[in-house]
């Protein structure tokens, strides 16, 4: 069943009316291709914010309602801000049933825990692709594409060329291209030895205990060998004589 959306014709253009137009829960876009001209429109932002959160609405044909007729259309591009979850401008392009179109198709992987690699040598699936550029009629034009990794084994890949495509369905892709979809790799295990080094490397410094030093000889013995005699201490100063205590002066009578 085709997702349907409404939309309104926008006669006013240029940056202030799109702000206008924002602050009042709106959101300006434009829709453009066929055998018509582009027509600039404005849609309800929370419906289209609650649509921008299925699969299905950016990767299938919509109808969209516009002033009383309904056309079949692709979303071509969203504009979201830079840091609030406001969507700013949105693209669609209408449809024409006898042309093909390019589409980025989602990837649905199936059968991964049954899978040799998964099962019985406890890799993990790394999934390299989540969608496909394909061509077709709009007809065509399938919700997704289904991986079966039920096969797939432990440093094996599954590649583009090797996936079932529904009928009608063309890869986009160059002549020699071939690009990697899923392989199942296994993770690094940490061995006892690698746990030890890291567990010495963590200890800290005041952890480590000094080296040990040598007493200093006792006076009229031979330093050890291989050590350096310690200097003497420097004679003390003499110590001056102190001061005789002046005699108390007598009073005057």
């Amino acid at each position: 069943m085709a997702i349907e959306i409404t939309a309104r014709k926008r006669e006013a253009q240029g940056t202030g009316p799109s702000r206008r137009l924002r602050n009042a829960g709106k959101v300006p876009g434009i829709l453009y291709g066929g055998d018509q001209g582009p027509v600039n429109i404005e849609l309800d932002h929370k419906d289209l914010f609650i649509n921008l959160k299925n699969e299905r609405f950016h990767a299938s044909i919509l109808t969209l309602e516009l002033a009383g007729t309904k056309e079949q259309v692709l979303l071509r591009a969203v504009n979201m801000h830079p840091f609030k979850l406001q969507v700013q401008h949105v693209d669609f392009q209408r449809v024409v049933k006898d042309k093909k179109i390019h589409m980025n198709v989602p990837l649905h992987f199936v059968n991964a825990e049954k899978s040799p690699g998964v099962k019985e040598q406890g890799g993990v699936v790394s999934h390299v692709l989540n969608e496909l550029d394909v061509i077709c009629l709009p007809d065509d034009l399938p919700e997704y594409i289904e991986v079966d990794l039920g096969n797939l084994a432990v440093g094996h890949s599954m590649h583009v060329r090797e996936l079932a495509l529904p009928k009608g369905v063309a890869l986009a892709l160059h002549k020699d291209e071939n690009p990697v979809v899923a392989t199942v790799i296994v993770p690094a295990l940490i061995t006892e030895e690698e746990e030890a080094a890291a567990a010495a490397e963590a200890v800290a410094p005041s952890e480590i205990p000094a080296t040990e030093q040598a007493a200093p000889p006792k006076e009229g013995e031979a330093p050890a060998e291989g050590e350096k005699a310690a200097p003497k201490a420097a004679p003390k100063a003499a110590e001056k004589p102190e001061k005789p205590e002046k005699p108390e002066k007598k009073e005057k009578k």
